[in-house]
């Protein structure tokens, strides 16, 4: 396959970027999209020429780090794929192939098409963890939990951080992100305990770093590769409004 790329580059964040154009010429379609740019690195090296930045760790749609827009789709054509694991059979020969970074205040470039997310990392660090004692590793039937919470939480944890519901929605919102991390703990006995706190303390450093409001067009369930479900940033707002008017949880305070 011959593929022409238009990759966004920027030296730095202070640098105002630009589209540049590069030939990619004998790409395979078993490649996947991350191995196609390692090729075309590898040619802009020999060259003389400056890499493309991007980022990767697992390179098996684990780790989030792979993020990028591909022709304007976060992480590309293929639903519930990551960019390391969209293969180039997904393209045609002679297509022109888009690829910029995320584009959203609070993801800011570093360079190319790499972003920082360390937004996300302070909203888990508010309250996405559990503090309180609960002693040593129990027997794993020890603490029943319902079926019904225990998908809900394993369903939720899924979400793996990359940032495409950010980069999909029109308001550059974080919700699906937060909701997501929120939710897998509020479904847990082991989360209950600062349920509310976690609520209020995640949604203020949202707010904070400067991610938009929801209002619920929807793409960043699209967009997102593990499937999470917008229900999530329903019961987010739910609980939000009962931790903002310090309502008690009714029953187990497993539902929101």
């Amino acid at each position: 396959m011959k593929l022409t790329l238009h990759v966004w580059r920027q030296s730095g964040p202070n640098d105002v970027g630009r589209h540049e154009r590069y030939e990619a010429d004998d790409v395979s379609e078993h490649m996947s999209f991350l191995e196609m740019l390692d090729v075309v690195n590898e040619r802009l090296t020999e060259r003389g020429e400056e890499p493309i930045a991007f980022e990767h760790d697992c390179r098996e749609g684990i780790c989030g780090t792979c993020g990028m827009m591909i022709n304007g789709v976060p992480h590309g054509p293929k639903s519930m794929t990551t960019a390391c694991q969209l293969h180039m059979r997904s393209f045609r020969d002679g297509d022109e192939i888009w690829i910029e970074p995320w584009r959203a205040t609070a993801f800011p470039v570093l360079k190319d098409l790499v972003v920082d997310r360390a937004g996300f990392d302070r909203i888990i660090a508010s309250g996405g963890y559990v503090t309180v004692r609960t002693g040593s590793a129990p027997d794993g039937n020890a603490m029943p939990v319902p079926k019904d919470d225990a998908d809900a939480a394993f369903d939720a944890a899924t979400c793996i951080g990359c940032g495409a519901c950010v980069a999909a929605c029109p308001n550059a919102s974080a919700m699906l992100f937060t909701s997501a991390k929120v939710a897998h703990l509020a479904a847990l006995p082991q989360g209950q305990t600062e349920r509310w706190d976690r609520v209020l303390g995640m949604v203020e450093t949202h707010d904070a770093e400067g991610f938009g409001n929801c209002t619920n067009h929807g793409a960043c369930e699209t967009a997102c590769p593990k499937g999470i479900s917008i229900d999530y940033i329903a019961q987010l707002n739910r609980d939000l409004i009962r931790a903002t008017l310090n309502a008690k949880p009714v029953g187990n305070g497993t539902r929101g």
